[in-house]
């Protein structure tokens, strides 16, 4: 083989794992999404605008990364929107203003996460619940059990330790302040990818795109999504974090985020039923679906368009993955 042959050889396996799983298409979609709003307002593209932008976006991309796990293995988590309003609700009732019960709040609202997460999975997992019907139960009862307890009204305060990492930042000479989310998100970004490598990221995809035959192959399908499961309560949680920072404690915190990331995950090419789709192109969606709104809110377009594009996004998401389960596919590295 020849250098030439052998570089475009590897050129062409870079792009295989940055862009499998249909995720091309997206990056695309990006592309001009951020085109039609530099025409529109070149301001944007301004260092602070930008670490705005990344600031708000970053929750999504979080969520969006968790909810891949999920429905890389053939499931879906409708719970995640109204555990993040759960966490907030709960951290500033606990904390209520002390400085000092920061810490130990953050370690209950992880325990509260793994917990939600845990409960999900066996229900889908050992008492075979379709996970529709298990994770939307999950959510009324959330939403449900927040309202009876603060009465509708939030009570209580978020500490400043609290919201440092949703709201400050590292201040920096041209960026002004690179906000802490962006790292953050980052490193959940780098995560996903890595453990897609491992091979219980290739066990994830075998499962959601064959359950029966990863069964027969010794996986053990129930361990495998309900820890998906947990992991995904997980990065909601850390959402919350971030969402609680950023927008501050209100009785509306968390809705529709189930749904929004759903959209984001779907858009990235990922295909609902499991067994396609990679991490990269979840994160691609997520900042897909954040600068649609943005460019929306430049064109002066009322926020009900939000939820009738992002039905539009997932009926057409269900109709490809219909198309996309017929093909064969080799699942991508990232």
């Amino acid at each position: 083989m020849t250098a030439t042959a052998t570089r475009t050889a590897g050129a062409r396996a870079v792009a295989g794992r940055l862009f499998g799983g249909g995720s091309a298409t997206v990056f695309a979609l990006l592309a001009l999404v951020f085109v039609a709003i530099l025409f529109l307002n070149p301001s944007f593209f301004e260092p602070p605008s930008l670490m705005a932008f990344a600031k708000k976006a970053a929750p999504l991309v979080i969520l969006a990364v968790g909810q891949y796990l999920v429905i890389v293995c053939g499931e879906l988590d409708l719970s995640v929107g109204s555990l993040v309003g759960a966490q907030v609700v709960i951290a500033a009732a606990l904390i209520d203003g002390e400085e000092s019960r920061t810490v130990p709040v953050l370690l209950v609202m992880l325990a509260f996460g793994v917990l939600v997460g845990l409960v999900n999975g066996l229900v889908v997992t050992v008492l075979k619940v379709h996970s529709l019907i298990a994770t939307l139960g999950m959510m009324l009862v959330l939403y449900g059990a927040i309202r009876l307890w603060t009465g509708g009204a939030p009570t209580g305060a978020l500490s400043d330790g609290f919201r440092q990492v949703g709201r400050e930042g590292i201040d920096m000479p041209v960026l002004r302040q690179l906000p802490w989310a962006l790292p953050v998100a980052v490193v959940v970004v780098v995560a996903g990818v890595a453990l897609m490598r491992k091979p219980f990221g290739r066990t994830l995809i075998t499962t959601g795109d064959n359950e029966r035959a990863a069964a027969f192959a010794g996986v053990r399908v129930w361990r495998v999504r309900t820890v998906a499961f947990v992991l995904s309560s997980v990065l909601a949680t850390l959402a919350g974090v971030l969402i609680g920072g950023y927008a501050g404690v209100t009785a509306q915190v968390g809705e529709g985020l189930e749904f929004t990331a759903i959209t984001a995950v779907v858009l990235g090419g990922v295909v609902l039923g499991g067994g396609r789709g990679t991490v990269l192109a979840a994160m691609a969606g997520a900042l897909t679906v954040e600068a649609l709104f943005t460019l929306f809110n430049q064109l002066s377009l009322p926020s009900t368009v939000r939820p009738t594009v992002q039905g539009v996004i997932i009926i057409a998401a269900v109709a490809w993955a219909a198309r996309e389960r017929r093909r064969p596919f080799l699942p991508p590295q990232s």
